[in-house]
């Protein structure tokens, strides 16, 4: 069975400022669904930029104003990228449309992978992590309460990874049985009081 792809359109867009003459330069990403089967909702993303020297399209009018007064889109290039008369207003708009490509391509990816390629990029993504900060957080977590000779333990096996890894790094997916092995016989033979 087909997967049905939401089709989530990413658009660069200007916010009039409320206190001065400048334009916010915002992310609006619709249809975005929650979860499936939610309604499809518009999320907007401010970029913290702005821009005072647009080019607005006289042939391209936005909706009427609620009192009856005409504004309009503003100019594109013919990649879609906000034309400014300033070249630092026209670099934001060029930055945004960076921005908004990323954004694009993070909901089409996120439609074409399935669960299991997302949990699979996600499990990826956690094996690049160092081991030792996280061996040290769940030392402290878990044994917070415990008594001193049991910290005194976890703290000098934390001393002896950063050894063994020469203050270096070990990666998730560098544990494997052989390194748990070598580790065991380091231990074994570690120099005492945590120094070499």
């Amino acid at each position: 069975m087909k997967k049905p792809l939401p089709n989530t359109k990413c658009t660069v867009k200007l916010r009039k400022s409320e206190y001065r003459e400048e334009w916010y330069l915002i992310i609006e990403s619709y249809p975005v669904f929650a979860y499936p089967g939610a309604k499809p909702s518009r999320h907007k993303e401010a970029l913290n930029r702005t821009v005072t020297t647009p080019v607005w399209d006289k042939s391209r009018p936005s909706r009427p104003k609620a009192d009856g007064s005409v504004s309009y889109k503003p100019k594109r290039d013919i990649n879609g990228v906000i034309v400014c008369r300033s070249d630092m207003d026209n670099e934001a708009c060029r930055y945004a449309d960076k921005v908004r490509a990323l954004r694009q391509r993070e909901y089409d990816n996120a439609a074409l992978y399935t669960d299991n390629e997302a949990e699979q990029a996600a499990q990826n993504e956690r094996s690049m992590q160092n081991f030792i900060p996280y061996f040290k957080q769940v030392s402290e977590k878990r044994h917070r309460n415990s008594s001193d000779s049991i910290i005194i333990n976890w703290g000098r096996v934390y001393e002896l990874l950063k050894i063994y890894a020469n203050g270096d790094t070990i990666l998730f997916r560098d544990i494997d049985l052989s390194m748990i092995e070598n580790f065991k016989f380091f231990v074994l033979y570690a120099p005492k009081g945590g120094n070499k």
